[in-house]
């Protein structure tokens, strides 16, 4: 049977100079895991039901968080806090130029969020990005199976949504972006979702979302995820270790989270574990043969990873809920779309090839990520940080692109 996710904790209070937030309908507000100096709440509820997923997406409501080189304290509605797409493409040495042009970034999330191609149009304005339309072609939204008939509205996946378009904007400004709307959050409406992206041409598709393993997920690998050729990335969580779904395909690229800050070495960089990124063995996926860790007999969740803390968090823009404007968002949710979109600055995958297994062929082209944990576990490489591969990081953070070429 399906495990549920941990339940969400009761909101923490706020410190003083902290702004309150409204907390969205049916959201529990829980503090940060990774630091006591923010609060989160998570945009979609914790699935109750059997195959249902939950996107990973973690607002920050109070406190301060570090930009690029400061810390800063919250306000909503105002000019944007967090890293933008200089910090993020400087952070992972990403091309900024032409690269990326003429690939699709496939998004695959629940619901539908109305104001995505506008809320997508202030984000690329205020960083000075060119325009991402329907229009001009570089922008499209359908639902699950492809056609204009679309979901209905969800406030919390909205914030997914906001979240996933900013972030491919910010890795490959110059890519275009697939949005595919599932009718719900079931696992059956959002794989049909990647099948219809894949179906449209994308061979990039991000899934910011996850839910407990189940001696079904490998009907569901091959069904939904089985697509050679195709780089799919996979949110690996945000409860710290442990394993989800669909993070534990074997076909997927399972991403992890790291706290991201400036520093004075010669990177200008550096990443330590972020507390709450999933990690783990899976318990029904088979191995892929260019993992060669012990600590698992089968599939080792994660492959690679990206800034997640909520603390050292993203700018976003969203209007569709509750407290509309700029805000902070963390969560496995910002690390999938920013490797998506890290792959398609490396170029399309050959026919047949396996995406996943790019990154095992270039350990030298990544930031491996030595400190941090995300909980206690043996062997403690599955939830600790260190030289080499480990669980919450994988094989690190991208330095340029070439670990995520064929």
């Amino acid at each position: 049977m399906r495990r549920s996710l941990s339940p969400t904790a009761a909101a923490a209070t706020l410190a003083a100079a902290a702004l309150a937030l409204a907390t969205p309908l049916a959201q529990a507000a829980t503090p940060s895991t990774a630091a006591a100096h923010v609060t989160t709440v998570r945009s979609c509820a914790t699935p109750t039901h059997k195959d249902v997923m939950a996107c990973k997406a973690l607002k920050v409501t109070g406190g301060t968080v570090q930009s690029a080189n400061a810390e800063r304290t919250l306000t909503t509605a105002a000019a944007p806090s967090g890293y933008g797409p200089a910090s993020l493409q400087a952070a992972y040495k990403l091309p900024s130029s032409s690269a990326g042009s003429g690939h699709t970034v496939a998004i695959v999330d629940a619901y539908d969020d109305p104001n995505a191609e506008a809320d997508l149009g202030k984000y690329r304005a205020q960083y000075g990005l060119s325009a991402c339309t329907t229009a001009n072609g570089c922008f499209k939204k359908v639902g699950q199976s492809g056609t204009s008939t679309l979901p209905s509205a969800n406030a919390g996946w909205a914030e997914e949504i906001s979240l996933d378009l900013d972030m491919v904007s910010a890795a490959c400004p110059n890519c275009k972006i697939l949005l595919v709307e599932a009718k719900t959050a079931s696992m059956a409406n959002l794989g049909t979702a990647v099948n219809t992206a894949v179906s449209l041409g994308a061979k990039y598709v991000s899934n910011s979302y996850g839910g407990g393993e189940s001696s079904s997920d490998t009907t569901y690998d091959s069904r939904y995820f089985n697509h050679p050729g195709v780089a799919i990335t996979v949110s690996s969580g945000d409860n710290g270790y442990g394993t989800e779904y669909p993070a534990a395909s074997r076909y997927v690229t399972a991403v992890g989270g790291t706290s991201l800050k400036s520093a004075s070495n010669t990177r200008g960089w550096t990443d330590t574990i972020w507390s709450g990124a999933g990690s783990g063995c899976s318990a029904y996926d088979a191995k892929p043969s260019w993992q060669k860790d012990t600590g698992c007999s089968k599939r080792t969740v994660a492959d690679v990873s990206a800034v997640a803390d909520p603390a050292t968090g993203v700018a976003v823009y969203d209007t569709y809920g509750g407290d509309p404007g700029w805000e902070v968002f963390g969560g496995t949710s910002a690390s999938s779309p920013l490797i998506a979109a890290v792959y398609a600055l490396a170029g399309t995958p050959s026919s047949g090839s396996a995406p996943a297994s790019f990154p095992y062929a270039h350990t030298g082209s990544l930031n491996d990520v030595t400190s941090g944990s995300n909980g206690s576990c043996s062997p403690s490489y599955l939830c600790q940080g260190g030289s080499g591969y480990d669980g919450p990081s994988g094989l690190g953070t991208p330095n340029g692109t070439a670990a995520f070429t064929g």
